[in-house]
C-alpha cells in the first residue's frame, strides 16, 4: 500500500506522467469536461469530496509551478479563493474569465471532477520540476 496522501490509482498514476509545463484541471462539479483530456471523476455527492481536499492531497504529490484561476472565483466565492490561495502559497496565480478558462482546461492532460458545489471552484495546475 502506498505510504503518500494520495490513495487514488488513476490520479496518482496521471500525476506521475506529468513533464514539466502540462496542465492538471481540477474541477467544481458542474465544469465542463471538453473532448481530448482523460476524465478523472470523483465526484460522489454534493461536496463530496471538496475541492480543497482533492487539491492537498494532489498538492502532496505534484510539483507545481503555477496555477490558473477564474477571475470570478474571488468575487463570487470568497471562502474557497482564500482556501485555494492559502493551500498554493508561494506558487504564481494567473486568472483568466470562466470563459478563458474553461477554454484553457482543453490543452490539460487531465480533468479531475470533485463534489465540489459552489461557483467557479476549479484550479489549473501547471507541472513544474522537481530539480
Amino acid at each position: 500500500m502506498k505510504r503518500t496522501t494520495l490513495l487514488h490509482a488513476e490520479l496518482s498514476d496521471v500525476i506521475a506522467r506529468l513533464g514539466h509545463g502540462d496542465l492538471l484541471v481540477l474541477g467544481d462539479a458542474g465544469l465542463p469536461i471538453p473532448d481530448g483530456p482523460r476524465r478523472i471523476d470523483l465526484a460522489v455527492s454534493a461536496n463530496v469530496p471538496r475541492l480543497q481536499d482533492v487539491l492537498a492531497a494532489v498538492l502532496a504529490e505534484m510539483q507545481v509551478e503555477g496555477a490558473v484561476i477564474a477571475e470570478e472565483l474571488a468575487p463570487r466565492n470568497p471562502a474557497v479563493h482564500a482556501e485555494v490561495r492559502r493551500q498554493l502559497g508561494d506558487t504564481p496565480v494567473q486568472t483568466l474569465s470562466h470563459e478563458q478558462f474553461k477554454l484553457a482546461t482543453r490543452q490539460a492532460r487531465a480533468i479531475v471532477r470533485t463534489g465540489e458545489f459552489s461557483p467557479y471552484a476549479n484550479v489549473i495546475l501547471r507541472a513544474g520540476v522537481v530539480f
